[in-house]
């Protein structure tokens, strides 16, 4: 006479080995880890040239524009609601040797110096720089 349990010899495995199926994710894992730095676009990776002061033409009638960090404007020292702004860049905008200057804090946000240059751009200003500090 057998000591085992017959019952449990002759009934069907019910448990899924999972074994494949962590095999075959892992393998997907892999690949994936793999060919994700090949998708990415490679315009993501910028590097920004160091550039010299270049010269400067001295005949261009210059308008100095500061934006703070909270995002007020200021132009030539005198504080200005976006409408005066607005108003102040058509008046002057005809002048083909002007140009405005924009000094931008680094804290301030790019939509806001996004909304002061479509303002310049619509009052018509054709000319348009960035002040910078140079340095190393």
């Amino acid at each position: 006479m057998a000591f085992g349990n017959s019952f449990q010899e002759d009934s069907m495995m019910s448990e899924i080995n999972v074994t494949p199926l962590v095999d075959v994710m892992l393998v997907l894992l892999v690949v994936f880890i793999v060919t994700a730095p090949l998708l990415a676009p490679q315009s993501l990776k910028v590097s920004l040239p160091r550039t010299e002061a270049v010269a400067h033409d001295d005949k261009l009638q210059k308008i100095s524009l500061a934006i703070d960090a909270r995002g007020d404007v200021s132009l030539e020292s005198a504080h200005l609601s976006d409408q005066g702004l607005a108003e102040l860049l058509k008046s002057r905008a005809g002048d083909p040797q002007f140009q405005l200057q924009i000094q931008a804090d680094e804290a301030v946000n790019y939509g806001r110096v996004a909304q002061v240059m479509a303002m310049a751009q619509k009052a018509g200003v054709t000319r348009l720089s960035f002040l910078t500090v140079t340095g190393k």
